[in-house]
């Protein structure tokens, strides 16, 4: 470990990941509870036409793909309320569109080539400057403040949209509020897990602790530990082992969503051998009158 800190590269790809791996969780938990889990692939795409937009300019490459992918977070929003398309046909838009852009753009930007697009693809922590840094700490704090700002509301509006406007809640302003934040964590997060994997780090995290928590705020607060993990720990294994730090990091993450699945069941199993033995055998044919009182949930609808 000491060894690994010894570079500069890598002490700014840790400060990038450690934030990637709080952000990136903390918006995705509400994407997941509104059933808009690919929401981040689909702003990567269009993230890579700013990018290349930006060599093609000379300007900043992550400041152009923040502009843009704002704009592209906005449009997928206005898209779905206003066009009565599908969220999964505006989310193909971005995707087809974004990814031809991004190709097309860097073919005509000077000095850059495949090479540059596949770093932003898929993640390059040797490409880390200082300017990335500052942008990401940035970017990170600007949405932790957004999302902290508006915690109760957000969950008002995941929970049930209707019941959210019925509330006099600014649905709309709401729902562009939870898009913009979207495209300002793809950005924090393409230097480190690149835009191809980027959604992967805000759903499963998520979907790890929905194994483990029923409650919406220790939902939230468990996928961003876990995040946080795997963001250091995929990096560091990336470094030692000389592979692609995205991959690893996802990999990690599908890992620890895995044992999270088989400790929420043997979790689940105890409990209600608990709640068994504590209300005695369930009512027989003769136990006229007397109902069960093991509770029942539905899995996936999660409390405050």
């Amino acid at each position: 470990m000491t060894e690994m800190l010894q570079y500069d590269f890598m002490q700014r790809a840790l400060i990038a990941a450690a934030l990637v791996g709080l952000v990136a969780p903390v918006i995705g938990v509400f994407l997941v509870q509104r059933r808009l889990a690919l929401l981040g692939d689909g702003i990567g795409h269009v993230a890579l036409t700013g990018v290349a937009l930006g060599y093609l300019t000379q300007t900043s490459p992550l400041l152009v793909a923040l502009a843009v992918s704002v704009v592209g977070a906005a449009a997928i929003e206005l898209i779905r309320v206003r066009a009565r398309t599908g969220g999964d046909v505006a989310l193909a838009l971005l995707f087809y569109g974004g990814i031809a852009g991004g190709v097309l753009l860097i073919g005509l930007a000077p000095g850059a080539n495949s090479a540059t697009l596949t770093g932003f693809l898929f993640g390059s922590v040797s490409s880390v400057g200082e300017e990335d840094v500052a942008v990401v700490v940035a970017l990170a704090a600007v949405v932790l403040a957004v999302i902290g700002y508006f915690w109760r509301e957000l969950f008002v509006l995941c929970q049930d949209e209707e019941s959210a406007r019925a509330s006099g809640l600014p649905v709309r302003l709401l729902s562009l509020v939870i898009a913009v934040t979207a495209a300002l964590t793809v950005v924090v997060s393409m230097r480190v897990v690149g835009v191809l994997m980027v959604s992967a780090l805000m759903v499963v995290p998520v979907a790890a602790a929905q194994q483990l928590a029923r409650s919406f705020r220790v939902t939230a607060l468990l996928a961003m530990a876990i995040g946080l993990l795997c963001s250091l720990g995929g990096l560091t294994g990336a470094y030692y082992v000389d592979v692609a730090p995205g991959a690893a990091i996802v990999l990690l993450a599908l890992a620890v969503f895995a044992a999270a699945v088989v400790a929420g069941y043997a979790l689940r199993a105890a409990t209600g051998r608990a709640r068994v033995r504590d209300d005695g055998p369930s009512p027989g044919p003769d136990d006229a009158g007397t109902v069960g009182t093991m509770p029942q949930t539905e899995r996936g609808s999660v409390s405050r």
